[in-house]
C-alpha cells in the first residue's frame, strides 16, 4: 500500500443501504500540507463561497480531526435545518472516518500531522424535510463512505487494469434509466 504521499491520491465510494436520502459518495484528495496540496488546501479555506462553505471536519465542537480534513459541499447549501444536518452529523462521521482510516492503516499515523484530506460532500437535500431522519445510519453510512473513499485512494482503486478489464460491462446508472426512458 502506498505510503507516499508526494503525488496526491484520489479516490470515491459510494454507500447506500439507508433509509431514503442517507447514501453517501465522497471523494477524497489527500496529499502532504507542505507541498502543492496544501496550498490548495489553504485556498480552499481560505476562498469562502456563499451557500459552499468549506469547514473542517470535526470530531465535536473544537476538536479537529487529523489528518486535517476539510469538507466541500456538492449540494448548495441554503436550508438551516439541512445545514445542522451537514455540519453536526455528517461532519462528525467523516471524522469518524478519517480516524478509522488511520486506525485501520490506510494513513500512517505518523504523517497525520503532515497529510491532509479534502472531502467533497454529497448529502441529499431530501434529509432537511424528513422529520423522522434515522441520524445514527446517516452518521454510519457516511462514516464507512468516507474510510473506504480513503482506503481506495491510498490503495490505487480500481486499478487501470481492473478498468479496462471490466469498461464494457459498466454502464452509468443515469445513462441507463435514461435509455429506458426512467429520467
Amino acid at each position: 500500500m502506498a505510503k507516499d504521499f508526494k503525488i496526491m491520491k484520489v479516490g470515491e465510494c459510494l454507500v447506500a443501504g439507508g433509509p431514503p436520502g442517507t447514501a453517501a459518495e465522497p471523494e477524497v484528495i489527500i496529499g502532504e500540507l507542505s507541498g502543492s496540496f496544501g496550498t490548495a488546501f489553504a485556498t480552499l479555506i481560505g476562498n469562502q463561497i456563499k451557500g459552499h462553505t468549506k469547514v473542517l471536519a470535526i470530531m465535536n465542537t473544537d476538536v479537529m480531526v487529523r489528518p486535517a480534513t476539510l469538507m466541500v459541499s456538492k449540494v448548495t447549501v441554503n436550508d438551516e435545518r439541512y445545514t445542522n444536518i451537514l455540519m453536526g452529523t455528517v461532519q462528525g462521521a467523516i471524522a469518524n472516518g478519517v480516524l478509522d482510516a488511520v486506525r485501520e492503516g490506510f494513513i500512517p499515523k505518523e504523517k497525520a500531522n503532515e497529510l491532509g484530506i479534502i472531502v467533497s460532500v454529497w448529502l441529499n437535500p431530501s434529509v432537511a424535510q424528513d422529520e423522522d431522519l434515522d441520524h445514527k445510519t446517516l452518521f454510519e453510512i457516511h462514516r464507512k463512505a468516507t474510510k473506504n473513499s480513503i482506503m481506495k485512494a491510498v490503495k490505487n482503486e480500481p486499478s487501470i487494469d481492473w478498468l479496462l478489464d471490466n469498461q464494457e460491462k459498466l454502464v452509468h446508472k443515469y445513462y441507463k434509466m435514461g435509455i429506458e426512458k426512467k429520467i
